[in-house]
């Protein structure tokens, strides 16, 4: 079992910044690759960003150059820095463990 809780999220104008934090704790296979997703409504839950238990990351093409993902394991969280904001960046913010598919509550981000 694993629990998820984020935190972070808020309303910003565009070119603003945020950071997203999502504290994690239960089985650690589970939690090697952590991952951040977002959705809007009537649309799909898409992938955002990732890192994985060394630290190598994977990033959306629509977020490249704009948001960071980094972890303190021995902190259990993971965070998602987020500059550079646009409209287009607005929806809500997934923490999710990519091995064994945990979700968290979700943390809502809008962009003006």
């Amino acid at each position: 079992h694993v629990q998820l809780v984020e935190s972070g999220g808020g309303s910003v104008q565009a070119g603003g910044s945020l950071r997203l934090s999502c504290a994690y704790r239960g089985y650690f296979a589970c939690t090697k690759e952590m991952s951040w997703y977002r959705q809007v409504p009537g649309k799909e839950r898409e992938f955002v960003s990732a890192i994985d238990d060394i630290r190598r990351t994977r990033y959306a093409d629509s977020v490249k150059g704009r948001f960071t993902i980094s972890r303190d394991n021995v902190a259990q969280t993971v965070y998602l820095q987020m500059d550079g904001l646009t409209p287009d960046d607005t929806g809500t913010y997934y923490c999710k463990t990519e091995r064994c598919a945990y979700w968290g509550q979700g943390t809502q981000v809008t962009v003006s």
